[in-house]
């Protein structure tokens, strides 16, 4: 059964969700981070996502002692990522209490440098982050598009033990219109080696029971639990079945 990931994206110490990556239609929520991912680990997930939104526009971490209070209050692997550019930047998100760092501009951008951080730090602690706008790469908090597929991007990292990938479909993303399932079983099928991670879109308990018949192997959740389309309940339900 797929891994089901929660999502909470995070602007000034507060949950938050975008709408296409547009920073200007963002919706406030009441829960906090350390108050939202207690609640996941009640639940028994196992990982959660975390995007630094200011971080991510800013191009170097923002809310590292939300990242620290979230690791103390909840038993649970944050995988987190918004604005990291630097080792510096990198190691300081290990030292709050990171599990993994989602890396996504600096590998588009210097892939050497990513490559050396996957052969520094270890493949199993490092994610690429590659957001997707009409099969090209997008940067800086999906402000910018580059000409680079996410395969030339995949491809280059092989080599240096690659094995998690989380893909965004910035079309998709806080639409809840459903996710782009031909992607995501096209890229899982031609990297069996590579745990690819859906994100954007996901509506309802009906899309991820469609993913896991695919043999997709994790998904990210965000705005389809705070607007109740899917309950923790619902959640907590698929993992016991699991």
């Amino acid at each position: 059964m797929i891994e089901i990931i929660p999502a909470i994206d995070i602007i000034e110490g507060r949950c938050v969700r975008l709408s296409q990556g547009d920073y200007s239609r963002s919706k406030v929520y009441d829960s906090s981070p350390v108050d939202m991912a207690k609640r996941y680990a009640d639940c028994g997930v196992k990982r959660i996502h975390v995007v630094d939104l200011d971080g991510a526009k800013s191009s170097s971490p923002k809310n590292l002692k939300t990242l620290e209070k979230m690791a103390i209050g909840a038993s649970v692997e944050i995988e987190w990522g918004g604005g990291i550019k630097s080792e510096e930047s990198l190691r300081a998100l290990f030292d709050y209490g990171a599990t993994y760092a989602i890396v996504g501009s600096v590998a588009a951008r210097t892939p050497e440098l990513f490559a050396e951080w996957l052969d520094m730090f270890g493949a199993e602690k490092m994610v690429l982050g590659a957001d997707v706008r009409d099969g090209k790469v997008s940067v800086n908090g999906w402000q910018e598009d580059l000409g680079v597929t996410i395969e030339q991007l995949v491809d280059g990292f092989l080599p240096h033990g690659l094995s998690q990938v989380i893909c965004t479909d910035i079309s998709k993303d806080g639409m809840l219109e459903g996710p782009s399932f031909d992607l995501y079983t096209d890229l899982q099928s031609r990297y069996g080696g590579v745990d690819f991670t859906v994100s954007g879109g996901i509506s309802s308990m009906a899309d991820i029971e469609r993913l896991s018949e695919l043999r997709l192997r994790r998904v990210i959740v965000g705005k389809a639990i705070y607007e109740n389309r899917i309950t923790l309940k619902d959640i907590e339900r698929w993992l016991l079945n699991a």
